[in-house]
């Protein structure tokens, strides 16, 4: 079953309107598909670094033995745990 999508409206300055329409063309694309492209490469590469990370030889060997190691307790964890939930 396919997905509904749903409408946004946006405001934006004629200045602005006029740009995204002529990317749009010199892409071929409608102002539709050129600005939830735009949006979607921008939001993910914002939110990259949020899921996404790399790591060097030495640093994911020092994250492995950390992963790898016994938890620790931790008093004030411990303690704000046992505290019943606020109402």
């Amino acid at each position: 079953m396919a997905e509904s999508k749903q409408q946004i409206n946006l405001r934006v300055d004629p200045r602005d309107r006029e740009l995204f329409d002529r990317a749009a063309d010199a892409g071929h694309e409608t102002l539709t598909q050129f600005l939830v492209e735009s949006g979607r490469e921008r939001a993910e590469r914002l939110l990259a670094d949020r899921t996404h990370f790399l790591l060097g030889s030495e640093e994911w060997e020092e994250l492995m033995e950390a992963l790898d190691r016994p938890p620790r307790v931790n008093p004030g964890l411990v303690d704000l745990f046992s505290r019943p939930k606020p109402e």
